[in-house]
């Protein structure tokens, strides 16, 4: 009963404060809130917003994201403004600890203090409170020591808040503002140095992200969205479609269906203006347009009459592709009449030259939905061995996208394992290890050479 008592309490306040705040603040604050995707990371499946728990995978261990609900027992309910900026923009939390970057306010801290102030005026007043603490993140050592990221932010973080750039027009800011601020795109589409820091000279050349890989977004024409419209750009921002040259999977559609679907016209177009002007990264394996590779076409008369192998690995991807694919992206590849089933040649997912994201799909399917109950395309892992999906991806690249590409069963293997194991903590620890032991080296020498005078 008492608890009942307490939960009505508790309700009855944030309806007040809901009340008491600017209302127009709050609705902005919630915008850009979902901008800055903030629900993705911070809300397990099912669960209550914002109260944390999800498991975000790294390198060095799993980093348990926090409850950023109001509640002044688990979540940031205590939060000063003041509190609230630094843990966005400098990574440091209410109680002095540092945050891991794995939260990017290495990209928040370009956020100015309008749209901060408007962030905080929605958390503390429009998001129900949860009560229930998330579980501790609880990282090896030595990357259990969070004022380690004192020093990193040093070295890395740069907590300048976005200044415009007065040769640009608005529209052209806008866009940077968002790309480099809360939608933080370098945060999965730039790769990272052995630090775990983003390589600047390479922004948004692609990243990996888990067992994804985030593709080049620069402006190159061949392995970035140089030869892409505004207008596409706008579409596949909104929707995860871009007429048959990509479509969103992984965690690109999480961003898609939590987030960038829910921006302004305007404000997607922004983005995508910004991103056609991002200096060009280019991957030399690319020497075409990774949208225009490939054709329709089939292998269909080296199959007929023939019987299937007795073992499923020794199946020729012809034989693979017409028994899996082809009722759903027809006989060539060209995917249905009415355009709901894509065309496969032209489709960056064949063509681009890490085939990351090509395994993926086949293994674990397109699933769309900010539950990701809307199934675009089944997953292929319980039915498909290692080498069938080698085969099979390998067929797909040859016919319909990049032919210089090959994939082996060791790389569907690992990705299906979750991806290549980190040795950082460990090389982390033994760094420390041969720290220690010179240290006590010279400690020994200095002892020895002042006991001998």
């Amino acid at each position: 009963m008492n608890g009942k008592i307490t939960s009505l309490l508790a309700m009855l306040l944030f309806a007040c404060n809901a009340t008491a705040a600017d209302d127009a603040q709050i609705q902005r604050g919630k915008y850009l809130a979902t901008a800055g995707d903030c629900v993705a990371c911070h809300s397990l499946p099912g669960a209550k917003p914002f109260a944390g728990g999800l498991a975000l995978p790294t390198p060095i261990g799993e980093i348990i994201a926090t409850n950023i609900t109001p509640s002044k027992t688990a979540g940031i309910g205590n939060y000063s403004l003041e509190e609230f900026s630094d843990a966005l923009r400098k990574g440091i939390r209410a109680d002095g600890k540092r945050l891991y970057p794995a939260m990017p306010y290495t990209s928040y801290a370009k956020v100015n203090d309008e749209d901060i102030k408007a962030m905080y005026a929605y958390f503390m007043n429009a998001v129900e409170p949860v009560d229930t603490p998330a579980k501790p993140t609880a990282l090896p050592f030595p990357f259990n020591i969070r004022f380690s990221m004192a020093a990193w932010n040093l070295l890395f973080l740069d907590n300048k808040v976005y200044q415009p750039d007065t040769a640009r027009d608005a529209e052209w800011n806008r866009g940077a503002y968002l790309v480099q601020g809360l939608t933080h795109c370098s945060t999965c589409h730039s790769p990272r140095n052995l630090m775990m820091a983003e390589v600047s000279s390479k922004a948004l050349a692609g990243g990996d992200v888990g067992t994804w890989h985030a593709p080049n977004i620069t402006s190159d024409g061949n392995s970035g969205i140089g030869g892409w419209e505004v207008a596409e750009l706008v579409a596949y921002l909104k929707t995860g479609e871009a007429n048959d040259k990509a479509q969103a999977a992984g965690p690109m559609a999480e961003a898609v269906d939590h987030s960038l679907q829910y921006l302004d016209d305007s404000d997607l177009k922004a983005i995508a203006v910004y991103l056609k002007t991002v200096p060009a990264q280019q991957d030399a394996k690319d020497a075409k347009p990774v949208h225009a590779l490939g054709q329709k076409t089939d292998e269909l008369a080296s199959i007929r009459g023939v019987a299937l192998p007795a073992d499923g690995d020794k199946m020729t991807g012809a034989q693979l592709y017409d028994a899996e694919c082809a009722s759903c992206h027809q006989a060539q590849g060209e995917g249905s009449v009415d355009g709901g089933l894509p065309s496969l040649a032209n489709n960056t997912a064949v063509g681009r030259s890490n085939t990351q994201n090509l395994v993926m799909v086949i293994l674990e399917g397109v699933k769309r939905g900010a539950d990701g109950q809307d199934i675009r395309m089944q997953g292929f892992a319980s039915r498909l061995s290692d080498q069938q999906v080698a085969t099979l991806a390998t067929y797909l690249t040859a016919h319909y996208g990049n032919p210089e590409v090959k994939v082996g069963a060791a790389q569907v293997k690992e990705l299906r394992a979750g991806g290549p194991k980190s040795h950082l903590a460990a090389l982390a620890q033994g760094a420390i290890a041969v720290g220690v032991l010179v240290v006590l080296g010279l400690l020994i020498w200095w002892l020895r050479r002042n006991g001998r005078s």
